[in-house]
């Protein structure tokens, strides 16, 4: 697959196809020489799960090895991790990690370690819509909490087979779907979708599973769930995974040890929130998140959907049941959150959206980020559709009265 543009230019299909899990509208190379043997760095491999659920040894490793790490010692995949096109696939993708951590994460948690720490601590449960498979930034943003929540459009997906692991157009086709998020910050969806199923990944899972081994993380236990009409999170098989009905949010359970041992959980259910769909289930996605308690709710390049009147839904839950929303200009729209209730702190600096969202400019950001007597506080990173460094904004919302 070609490479795509060099990093500083933001090419005009790209911009077509940022949208981070946009929901439907209401009706109206050749390989590299074989590199040294890489060094097994793998932590030692969880104890097995339940009969019913997949191997976790072999799921951690199946993480590792689509993230270009050291899969464990005794792992059967390791004839294939022998390879050289997998060691040229890992030696490109550590280059890359490190330099995304070097310019991305180190700043990130610098930031937040002072912006976020009494979020942080008072946060357990973060809720991420519109997130598609981007565990990356959120546990970047929120490393502690015991639970992730995240909704996207991408279908559940699987724990890839070995006939996956083996093809060779897999290492190109998953380092074109991690080019922008690695560079930009978001997904380009539709060509991300492309490139995968092309490979047979057949949904979020793989790409969640390879945030986590890249974030530190070792992967104890994987099981598909579902939502009920009623909101109720039960186990879910592989046929509702695969063909799930009209009233069923299909959805997978990770849990998975932090690098500093404690044990967190990832939800990830495929979802259309938009209001008329939700009515075909009850609501089941807000019935669930509404009975998880005070939320941290993170939003990021969320293509402007809940500035919508047909996203009002998942909009009401967080501002009823979030202490804290982190979010930048694509998330709620200002005039939606009441002042009365929330206590506002604005980082970076706000300019128009990008011309695929134009329409969705906010004078009140403009009048807030211009204002010389309380100026935003710095931003040390990019994110967002406007993503360079110096372009980019995030707000911070408090809850006056915390729930």
């Amino acid at each position: 697959m070609p490479i795509p543009a060099p990093r500083f230019l933001l090419p005009a299909a790209l911009l077509f196809l940022a949208a981070c899990s946009e929901q439907k509208k209401a009706p109206a190379e050749t390989a590299a020489p074989a590199p040294p043997p890489r060094p097994d760095t793998t932590l030692a491999a969880a104890p097995p799960a339940t009969p019913a659920r997949p191997d976790t040894a072999y799921v951690h490793d199946v993480a590792a090895y689509l993230a270009g790490q050291s899969v464990s010692k005794s792992s059967d995949l390791q004839p294939l991790a022998a390879q050289p096109a997998w060691q040229a696939f890992a030696t490109d993708a550590d280059k890359s990690w490190t330099s995304y951590h070097a310019t991305r994460t180190t700043k990130i948690e610098q930031w937040a370690a002072t912006e976020l720490d009494s979020v942080r601590t008072a946060s357990p449960t973060v809720f991420y819509p519109f997130s598609g498979p981007d565990l990356l930034n959120v546990v970047t943003m929120f490393p502690n909490s015991s639970t992730y929540v995240l909704v996207g459009l991408e279908p559940v997906g699987s724990v890839p087979r070995r006939a996956t692991l083996s093809n060779p157009r897999l290492f190109p086709a998953l380092k074109a779907s991690l080019w922008s998020v690695l560079n930009f910050s978001f997904f380009r969806t539709n060509d991300m979708a492309v490139d995968l199923k092309s490979v047979e990944l057949d949904g979020a899972l793989p790409l969640i599973m390879l945030f986590a081994a890249r974030t530190g993380h070792q992967i104890q236990e994987v099981r598909y769930v579902q939502l009920s009409t009623e909101g109720q999170l039960t186990a879910a098989d592989s046929t509702v995974i695969r063909r799930p009905g009209p009233k069923v949010i299909p959805g997978v359970e990770l849990t998975m040890l932090s690098p500093a041992g404690k044990e967190q959980k990832v939800q990830y259910f495929s979802a259309d929130i938009s209001d008329w769909k939700m009515g075909t289930n009850k609501e089941a996605v807000v019935q669930y998140v509404a009975g998880l308690g005070p939320l941290a709710t993170y939003v990021k390049s969320a293509t402007y959907l809940m500035h919508k009147p047909y996203f009002s839904k998942i909009r009401n839950l967080i501002l009823t049941r979030s202490n804290y929303l982190l979010q930048d200009d694509s998330g709620i729209a200002m005039k939606y959150i009441p002042a009365v209730d929330w206590r506002f702190t604005y980082y970076g600096t706000y300019k128009r959206p990008i011309n695929l969202f134009a329409k969705h400019y906010q004078p009140e950001l403009t009048r807030v980020y211009t204002d010389t007597t309380n100026r935003p506080r710095p931003l040390p990173f990019g994110t967002g559709y406007n993503w360079r460094q110096n372009d980019s904004n995030l707000l911070l919302a408090r809850r006056k009265t915390m729930l």
